[in-house]
């Protein structure tokens, strides 16, 4: 059981885990806090276990029922911080989880595994159509690791599929400049028009990064490279 308050389906990518559980648990009512508390503790302790898995795992399927659906997101990702899983065994829970157990491993990567090893399970959620498994897949570990050519395609599948570009970590930073991402948005937008379909309102957006230069919203309004008069 949860309280009224609403908290935010996903804490944002910089959040430090400590920081995230501080406000999870204003929002949590005293049943889902205690057990959120006990859960972490166990996820902690290498040596609990129950029946054949780790305690942790089964945790990552209460949270839902003992924490609402507006915030196991959240402590789905804390769960797997306070366990620190190593990056075969994230890859045996994303592939043999639930859809939110998969969302929650792409979430907590970017703390759990510093190198490229977890490629593959992003290259996996970009080849799915589950719009939130998508948004997850395309936050700070694909910003970091995605080579070129599989990011701009990430970038596209956004807008094919309708999620925001906003879940794109790092997107104006990675698209300044990148020329080929700018024609393959023009060849998205014309393929679009010709087939009579409406044309994402945020390729526009995407489309204006991808302008070399100074990144977009700067405090100073003026032209760095227009001549004064």
């Amino acid at each position: 059981m949860t309280s009224s308050h609403t908290a935010p389906e996903s804490a944002p990518p910089d959040a430090r885990p400590s920081s995230v559980l501080d406000d999870l648990r204003t929002h949590l009512a005293p049943p889902a806090r205690d057990w959120l508390d006990h859960a972490l503790g166990e996820a902690a302790d290498p040596t609990a276990s129950r029946s054949s898995l780790p305690a942790w795992e089964l945790r990552l399927a209460e949270a839902g029922r003992r924490c609402g659906p507006a915030h196991a997101d959240t402590a789905r990702v804390l769960l797997l911080h306070a366990a620190h899983p190593t990056p075969a065994d994230l890859a045996r829970l994303y592939h043999q989880g639930t859809a939110d157990e998969r969302r929650a491993v792409l979430r907590a990567l970017p703390d759990l595994v510093p190198g490229p090893d977890a490629l593959p399970l992003i290259e996996d959620a970009l080849r799915t159509n589950d719009t939130r498994l998508l948004a997850a897949a395309v936050g700070p570990y694909a910003a970091r690791h995605l080579d070129p050519h599989l990011w701009r395609h990430a970038v596209l599948k956004c807008l094919f599929t309708g999620v925001p570009v906003a879940h794109v970590d790092q997107l104006a930073a990675r698209a300044r400049g990148d020329g080929e991402l700018a024609r393959m948005l023009t060849d998205f937008a014309a393929e679009r028009t010709a087939a009579g379909r409406p044309v994402p309102s945020d390729l526009d957006l995407v489309l204006s990064l991808t302008e070399p230069g100074p990144p977009p919203h700067t405090t100073d309004d003026r032209d760095p490279h227009r001549k004064e008069s």
